[in-house]
């Protein structure tokens, strides 16, 4: 084994070697033991990644296999690493963004008798994301993605003896169960047609498989790339919360707050938008699946964006603003711009959780209150998480020069370029991002005015108003700044919040940095051809975004959230009066709950009262069951009858039995 392949190893293990020591020995490490075991080996992780980063980007790649599991026949089930520039990519984002978590996890999650626990989970998580990222073969990448899973149904329901977290976790186990159902089809679909697991020996098998069809349906063929395309990408809505898969995702804020920034901001949910640009050889042989990719992406971005305006609780507006981007990462993937929605990914992962971790200190600060209708004026009170939530929200609206810029203004251009090329649903996808910059300004600003400027309304709050704690506190109590251990993260997330697009910009997408990890046929979908022309410079770029249409619809987005919730909230009031109908769709989110609910919920129930009561109780034991018994009866009694205890009547039937056959046989024996 080379030096590299050993730091390959360590990078994926240390994290879970500090879950298992957290974990399994907890009481006897303690608290400090707990925390510093698991930041220890997810700092190791860190270091590790940088190198590996640094190593590739000297050309440098590395595709093997390194424990073989089992040989089934021809099947070879093997734990692999692919690195390449886009695993190491993700390798540094993942790792960093854990480490800030853990860090900030130790203010936060200060009081709470499961600390110890907490640790171990989110560790856990980390080895299982950088699972997903390093795999060489689907079956460790299904294991990842599972994983990833299992520790996000954990984490949700930590605080378990809550009612509301374990219908959260519930729901986002469910639901996720849905998209991975259409995962595993995709999955079993490429092993029973390519024969192998491998990623390099499927990707190289697959312009020959570009004609083959399969029925689905007898008479209704179908290009078995666009079916298990179709197939992974319905996972992918499932983990990276994309319409109508993505309900689970705002009811997950019942978990911590670290969790939600590291999970559901910065790392699991990403993991779709990864897979994606992963199997971007099989997509890229497929318009019908790229067109469905960007429809649904564009539904996402523009209508979850529009939720985020009605919330009051500061995560779930911070999570609706997750779901939204998401969309737009899934739209850049549509339209073969894979680099540009990774790019996206990283800079959102940034600063989404840098806002995670701001809200959470807000929430510490009021004293676990979470209503920003119950706050305001905290500016003064707490500086530091002011301003890096200030620097959050303007990366996340687009400001140029300022990391959110360059990577949401390159799926503009992405998206443009791609529906002047004529792809199907590009055009929609277009206008809905374009609009979408003005929602997102408006809510991000919105959230923000309320929260730190204009009058203080923590005293108004109502004493059973939502915490994010397991206990209750005082209501009626002075704000005040987070401790060290939970500012430092907020700045240390800030610097490449407002950098990192800038640095990055013109060796993501004008220098061939992905090379061979990511594959377009720029032949046929010259997006990312037309986007490298575009981000030569990003000095360039940045004093551009001062003359396009995106830079001043944030500008009004902000105007109006200033202008209602500053100076006329009197307004605000009269319009959410006025427009009641259209407050009370967004409110109830579309009704999607009350449609799975009703439809789905229900019609499963449904179903299986009507399998309880026709197929068990009626045909099962009803028929099959009592009716055999009851005939074994009948015949029985019959029987009885012809048991006389005379010899004579047993004669006299032998007889008559013997006539009959001797009748058969004459008659029909001829």
């Amino acid at each position: 084994m080379s030096p590299m392949q050993k730091i390959y190893l360590l990078a994926a293990l240390a994290p879970l070697v500090g879950a298992l020591v957290a974990g399994f020995g907890g009481r006897i490490i303690g608290r400090a033991g707990a925390h510093t075991v698991t930041i220890a080996g997810v700092l190791v992780a860190t270091v590790a990644s940088f190198v590996i980063l640094g190593d590739v980007l000297k050309g440098n790649t590395f595709d093997g296999t390194l424990y073989t599991w089992a040989v089934v026949g021809g099947l070879k089930l093997e734990i692999g690493f692919l690195i390449d520039p886009l695993t190491a990519l993700m390798m540094v984002v993942v790792t960093f963004v854990s480490l800030m978590v853990h860090i900030y996890t130790i203010g936060y999650m200060a009081d709470d008798p499961g600390y110890q626990r907490f640790f171990s989970y989110i560790s856990l998580f980390t080895f299982s994301m950088l699972m997903l990222v390093m795999s060489n073969n689907f079956l460790q990448l299904f294991f990842g993605w599972e994983a990833v899973g299992l520790v996000s149904y954990l984490l949700i329901g930590f605080w378990f003896k809550r009612p509301t977290a374990i219908y959260a976790n519930l729901k986002a186990f469910l639901v996720n169960r849905v998209g991975d159902f259409g995962f595993v089809l995709g999955i079993g679909l490429v092993f029973a047609y390519f024969g192998t697991l491998r990623y390099a020996e499927v990707f190289g098998a697959a312009p020959g498989m570009a004609a083959t069809t399969i029925e689905l349906l007898p008479g209704s063929p179908w290009m078995l790339l666009t079916v298990v395309c179709i197939c992974l990408f319905i996972g992918a809505m499932g983990k990276s919360a994309q319409f109508p898969l993505h309900v689970w995702l705002p009811d997950s804020m019942e978990g911590p707050t670290p969790i939600s920034a590291l999970i559901h901001a910065a790392t699991m949910v990403t993991a779709g938008i990864f897979m994606v640009a992963r199997m971007s050889p099989l997509f890229e042989l497929s318009d019908a699946a790229l067109s469905f990719v960007i429809v649904i992406g564009a539904i996402t971005a523009f209508f979850m964006g529009l939720l985020g305006i009605v919330q009051n609780d500061i995560k779930r507006v911070v999570a609706y603003s997750t779901l939204s981007q998401l969309g737009y990462m899934t739209v850049a993937l549509g339209a073969s711009a894979y680099a540009a929605g990774i790019f996206h990914l990283m800079t959102h992962a940034f600063f989404k959780a840098l806002l995670f971790l701001a809200a959470g200190s807000v929430i510490i600060g009021m004293h676990h209150n979470q209503d920003i209708r119950y706050m305001g004026g905290l500016w003064r009170r707490m500086p530091v998480t002011w301003i890096t939530s200030l620097i959050g929200s303007l990366a996340l609206i687009g400001v140029p020069f300022l990391s959110g810029y360059y990577s949401k203004d390159s799926i503009l251009i992405a998206t443009g370029a791609s529906s002047q090329a004529g792809h199907w649903g590009a055009t929609f996808a277009y206008w809905a991002l374009t609009l979408g910059v003005f929602i997102t300004a408006f809510y991000s600003f919105r959230m923000y005015f309320l929260v730190f400027h204009g009058k203080p309304r923590w005293d108004q709050r109502p004493h059973d108003a939502g915490h994010d704690h397991h206990h209750d506190e005082e209501a009626h109590v002075e704000p005040h700044e987070s401790p060290n251990v939970v500012t430092v993260p907020l700045v240390l997330l800030a610097i490449p919040s407002v950098i990192i697009g800038f640095v990055t910009l013109e060796t993501l997408l004008g220098g061939g940095f992905f090379g061979n990890s990511i594959f377009v046929d720029a032949a046929r979908h010259p997006a990312m051809a037309r986007l490298a022309d575009d981000v030569r410079s990003a000095v360039g770029m940045g004093l551009h975004g001062f003359a396009s249409l995106p830079t001043y619809l944030a500008l009004a987005g902000v105007l109006l959230a200033a202008y209602l919730y500053l100076m006329r909230p009197d307004l605000a009031e009269s319009l959410k009066r006025r427009f009641g109908g259209l407050h009370r769709l967004l409110e109830n989110k579309y009704y999607l709950d009350r449609i799975n609910e009703v439809v789905f919920a229900g019609g499963a129930r449904l179903l299986g009262r009507g399998l309880w009561k026709g197929g068990d109780v009626a045909l099962i034991d009803g028929l099959a069951v009592n009716g055999s018994a009851r005939v074994v009866g009948w015949i029985a009694a019959v029987s009885r009858l012809l048991q006389s205890g005379y010899i004579y009547h047993y004669a006299f039937g032998m007889i008559i039995g013997l006539l009959a056959m001797v009748t058969l046989f004459v008659t029909f024996g001829r």
